[in-house]
């Protein structure tokens, strides 16, 4: 393959006669050959000339890994089919006779791309090519939702986190400093305690012996640190990222104090509620030396150790047995880590959009996305409908269903006064600042709530008077508008558009292997992620393309197939 950036050559005549001859009538030519002759040069050589300059890789490196992703295929792999398989010669305008490479430039491809921020190059072009094909819009509408992707490291539990953390600043100083005359703060015993991964060990059962070794683990940390901040120890060796990752496991897992004769005592951080120092919160707390990016994460009963996805896809209406106008492409995919909730990963998804001009009218979420805030602002600032449940009153009158809630209530803005049920206006309206939100608290009178008949279904409260407390107007109306509507019929057979996304994710995830991440950190991480969308859709339009669009089942079973068959 040239190294230079140049256009795609057109196919080969001999390849071209053999496709043509193997794929006559009415069989349809693989996937390959079809992205080929309809889409043309897809990612073309200087899309990615900021990573490659003018004696880097080709571009077309970039089809290749998409077309892996496609036929799930390893890099060993997918260089075979680069240099066997006709159809990929055919879409890639090689020779018949060309070698292809070896597998480890598609390492180093991708590499270059994270390097250089290109993560999404892929999908952007695709949807760009889409988008002037007609086939994706923006206005339509589109759905979203979130799923839990694995790391690629191993689990670890804070024991084994320290030893293997020290264990890492070793190896990262014994590569950095080969000789071994520079290596003096290396003690005698650490080559034995340190050889393997600590979580080879069995770990002691006693939990005084657990606490002992914990405290072994990180003496021998703070032993590391110290020689490596000692005045004749070179000062770039402690800049190396382990030693970092290294400093903060132990601040994050450890306290240090002088005790009586000025002597440090290293202590275990234990929660607060349990008495203890308090360990640092989940967005920042350290979960592997080799992956500062992955994080522990909680949802319902499931507890795993990665990140999150968000997947968006233009979704249409249609009824039973009829072809779909567009297919169902996705338009964005968001890893973000596993901490982050889906609420706060909305805004990136409507920006990401923006970029790509592929803005939906309305889009479809699950009752983890919402809040009264961002139903205000996506319609405000990007003119989207948030379709999505909206969370319950959930005030004790409310979750009985009998008594008056605070929808019951009319709130007069201009006049700044709410009149209740039984047709008692309020006393006071106060502007307040609860937890940094702005709000309003309103108060009713005594004398009119106390004698009220309907005081036991109103209020309990200790003071015998009714409060509200209200978000700003804007909010406040747009949360009763959104429950208003979701009790209706006609908001429920709309709201069931998005159903669809779950099949979405599970295509995204299963077939393709995306549950466990295939690297280490989030910007890798993430270029797997929208080269997977990028073969997702150029599966879905392909399927399209011949009359067949195919259900969620049928996608999983061609995933898995050779690209010859699959197409």
């Amino acid at each position: 393959m040239s190294v230079q950036p140049q256009p795609w050559p057109q196919p080969d005549p001999q390849i071209a006669a053999a496709i043509r001859a193997m794929y006559r009538g009415k069989r349809e030519a693989p996937l390959a050959v079809q992205v080929r002759d309809r889409l043309g040069e897809l990612f073309p050589d200087t899309a990615f000339a900021d990573a490659f300059g003018r004696a880097g890789k080709p571009g077309r490196l970039a089809p290749v890994t998409v077309l892996q992703k496609v036929a799930n295929l390893t890099d060993r792999q997918a260089a075979d089919e680069v240099r066997e398989n006709l159809s990929w010669k055919y879409a890639l305008g090689m020779a018949i006779d060309d070698p292809g490479f070896d597998h480890s430039v598609l390492s180093e491809f991708r590499t270059r791309v994270v390097a250089h921020q290109l993560e999404e190059q892929v999908l952007d072009l695709l949807l760009d090519k889409l988008r002037a094909l007609g086939l994706v819009q923006a206005g339509d509408s589109q759905r979203t939702d979130s799923t839990h992707i694995i790391s690629a490291v191993r689990d670890l539990n804070r024991i084994e986190l320290v030893g293997e953390s020290v264990r890492a600043a070793l190896n990262a100083l014994s590569a950095a400093c080969p000789d071994s005359s520079t290596r003096r703060w290396f003690v005698a015993n650490w080559s034995r305690r340190y050889a393997d991964r600590i979580d080879t060990w069995r770990l002691p059962a006693s939990k005084t012996k657990q606490d002992t070794l914990a405290l072994h683990n990180a003496q021998d940390g703070y032993t590391l640190l110290t020689a490596l901040y000692a005045p004749a120890s070179p000062a770039w060796l402690r800049e190396l990222p382990a030693v970092q990752t290294l400093r903060t496991v132990l601040v994050q897992n450890y306290t240090r104090a002088t005790s009586g004769g000025a002597r440090m005592r290293t202590r275990r951080r234990e929660r607060a509620e349990d008495g203890g120092d308090g360990l640092p919160p989940g967005p920042i707390h350290l979960a592997s030396p080799y992956d500062t990016d992955t994080r522990w994460s909680a949802k319902r009963d499931l507890f795993w150790n990665g990140f999150r996805l968000h997947v968006s896809e233009a979704c249409h209406p249609q009824a039973d047995g009829d072809r779909p106008a567009h297919p169902n492409i996705i338009t964005n995919v968001t890893t973000a880590v596993s901490t982050l909730p889906d609420t706060k990963a909305l805004e990136p998804v409507h920006q990401a959009l923006k970029r790509r001009r592929l803005l939906p009218k309305r889009h479809y979420l699950d009752s983890g996305y919402p809040s009264a805030e961002l139903i205000v602002s996506s319609a405000r600032t990007y003119g989207i409908a948030l379709v999505t449940p909206v969370l319950l009153d959930t005030s004790r009158q409310a979750k009985a269903g009998q008594g008056f809630a605070a929808h019951d209530f009319t709130i007069d803005w201009e006049a700044e006064r709410a009149t209740c049920p039984a047709g008692r206006t309020s006393i006071t309206w106060n502007p307040v600042v609860q937890d940094g939100v702005p709000k309003t608290v309103v108060s009713f009178a005594a004398t009119d709530c106390i004698p009220c008949p309907f005081k036991e279904q109103c209020t309990s409260a200790k003071q015998s008077r009714r409060r509200l407390s209200l978000q700003p107007r804007e909010l406040t109306e747009a949360v009763r508008d959104a429950r208003a509507r979701q009790q209706t019929g006609d908001w429920n057979r709309d709201y069931a558009l998005r159903a669809g996304v779950e099949g979405t994710i599970r295509q995204a995830t299963h077939p393709t292997g995306l549950r466990r991440a295939g690297y280490r950190g989030l910007p890798k991480t993430h270029l797997d992620h929208t080269t997977s969308a990028t073969a997702l859709n150029l599966i879905r339009v392909v399927a399209w393309w011949n009359g067949h669009p195919l259900d969620r089942a049928s996608h999983s079973h061609l995933a898995r197939l050779p690209l010859a068959l699959a197409a």
